[in-house]
């Protein structure tokens, strides 16, 4: 029996394809989804995708993984850099979560180069385009081996 794991996308993170492809590049949502499912599968996880704009729901996401027990894969988008209450809710975390970037937010603008949810993730991964989401995966997989 498949693992369940959650890969959480944040803001804008629907958009991908069409938003800024010179920063995050031509891969659709589709088609992260389809990415993750596949190396998720590799990994003996049944990957579940989300995305969400609402920083509620995100929440509720997390209290969802934590209740569970379920590793979580996190991209948070913009709420990466402010959001207490996600923070909050990734440090009651029950399982390996790891945060992702597609790319380096230290080689973006200052206001990128704070994470809140750093300090209470497993590890981040940045950087590395949509392979950043295929890098965490396979790092759960390895972390729960251990």
């Amino acid at each position: 029996m498949s693992r369940r794991v959650l890969v959480l996308n944040g803001p804008n993170l629907g958009r991908l394809g069409s938003r800024e492809p010179d920063v995050y590049g031509a891969t659709s949502y589709a088609g992260l989804v389809e990415q993750c499912t596949a190396v998720g599968e590799e990994c003996g996880f049944a990957v579940e995708v989300r995305e969400t704009n609402d920083e509620g729901e995100m929440i509720r996401w997390l209290h969802e993984a934590a209740d569970g027990s379920l590793p979580v894969v996190i991209n948070p988008g913009a709420f990466t850099h402010y959001s207490y209450g996600m923070r909050d809710a990734a440090s009651q975390r029950t399982a390996p979560l790891i945060e992702v970037h597609i790319s380096n937010p230290h080689a973006r603008e200052e206001f990128r180069h704070t994470s809140v949810i750093s300090a209470v993730a497993s590890g981040t991964i940045a950087g590395f385009g949509i392979g950043s989401y295929l890098l965490a995966l396979r790092a759960l997989a390895e972390e729960l081996r251990s």
